[in-house]
């Protein structure tokens, strides 16, 4: 692996990792078109590195709300009360338990429905969530939480559930489940996003942490400069993404991810599958 490569690597995952198009689809094609080998050592290490540097971002981006959640760092209101956040680390809990469950106890097994043609349909069966989970929420569902604030536990729950699609079908995309799950049960599409976004830093955490315990040895001492650049850039455009998309999330809808899935399908199929 070479400097470019990384940046290329790096620029792929701090782009895809945090919207519904799928990092692991977005990965795979890109290290087939640079000839590099997305099953090596090496390369799975390289993936766990830049991936927490994506965690990274995503915890700064949401930075003061993981301080209210921890109870650390509000300040009080006049006449000396404290402003209460409705959502609290419980809903954190609901929303992660379900798949780090699953993940810890089917590791081997997900391990082994991983391939190309996996991902292919997953890519394609998450378009069609998202579409659904979209033409629902305008039209058959009444919102009840506008924002993340306002989500139940019950919400929270039925989100965490969702998230085992993501786990047990790579390339399904973790926010592509998500979000469609908060749609599908109430939950703005705004306040979906959020709340997706928010619980991507434990759980991936978790899942990252673990896995760079298995593979911490590829980081020798002469790639360590390559893992440091791969880790900053996609630092730097994952929080630069995440912004944009919570800016514009009025703007593109899920539709228009779901539509963009099925094109990078028909690529998978063409340059990967052939």
């Amino acid at each position: 692996m070479d400097t470019i490569t990384a940046i290329i690597l790096a620029i792929v995952e701090g782009i895809t990792e945090f919207i519904p198009v799928s990092s692991t689809g977005h990965m795979i094609l890109t290290s087939r078109l640079l000839q590099f080998n997305e099953q090596s050592d090496l390369m799975k290490t390289f993936e766990i590195v830049i991936q927490l540097g994506a965690i990274l971002a995503i915890a700064f981006v949401y930075r003061r709300r993981i301080l209210d959640l921890l109870g650390i760092g509000r300040k009080r209101e006049r006449g000396g009360v404290m402003p209460r956040s409705r959502l609290n680390l419980i809903h954190v809990i609901l929303g992660i338990v379900p798949a780090l469950a699953v993940a810890f106890f089917a590791r081997d097994f997900i391990k082994s429905l991983f391939g190309a043609s996996t991902v292919l349909w997953a890519l394609v069966a998450g378009g069609i969530l998202m579409i659904i989970a979209e033409w629902v929420n305008k039209r058959k569902i009444r919102v009840t939480a506008e924002e993340m604030d306002d989500i139940s536990y019950g919400q929270a729950l039925a989100i965490g559930l969702y998230q085992i699609i993501s786990v047990l079908w790579p390339g399904f995309s973790r926010s592509g489940s998500t979000i469609s799950g908060g749609m599908l049960t109430g939950v703005s599409y705004k306040a979906s996003a959020d709340f997706s976004f928010l619980i991507a830093i434990p759980i991936m955490c978790a899942a990252s942490g673990y896995e760079l315990l298995d593979s911490y040895k590829e980081i020798t001492g002469d790639m360590i400069g390559i893992f440091a650049i791969g880790f900053l850039v996609s630092f730097v455009v994952a929080y630069i993404v995440v912004v944009l998309f919570m800016r514009l999330i009025q703007k593109i809808r899920l539709t228009h991810f779901a539509i963009y899935r099925f094109v990078l399908a028909a690529c998978f199929w063409l340059f990967v599958m052939r």
